[in-house]
């Protein structure tokens, strides 16, 4: 078992994987709302070091909420999950997201 993780920076993604995922019999998971670290920086004024970066930051759309998806699921459910999220939110294009797994030691409550 593992624990997909998917980080979006690109929130409006969600929908769209969650259908992908559950027309491939992949059902179950949570969704975060998160906060981009810049968005945290841009708001510091005590580190001048950042000053210049405000502007460049604050035309950014990190501050925009993103979304953290966590699936449990098997290795097998894994390969076509990855394959189903890389298609859609296309992870080579800057600023997207990143998606990566830990394993799982064991898994209580998901039923049989």
């Amino acid at each position: 078992m593992n624990l997909l993780i998917v980080i979006l920076k690109k929130a409006d993604f969600v929908t769209e994987i969650c259908k992908e995922l559950a027309e491939e019999g992949i059902h179950g998971g949570t969704i975060l709302d998160g906060t981009g670290m810049a968005s945290i920086i841009e708001q510091m004024d005590d580190l001048p070091i950042f000053g210049m970066l405000k502007a460049i930051l604050a035309d950014d759309d990190e501050n925009e909420t993103v979304k953290t998806m966590l699936f449990v699921m098997s290795d097998e459910e894994m390969v076509a999950a990855r394959k189903i999220i890389r298609n859609v939110i296309g992870l080579d294009e800057p600023n997207t997201g990143i998606m990566f797994a830990v394993p799982v030691t064991f898994v209580e409550g998901l039923g049989a």
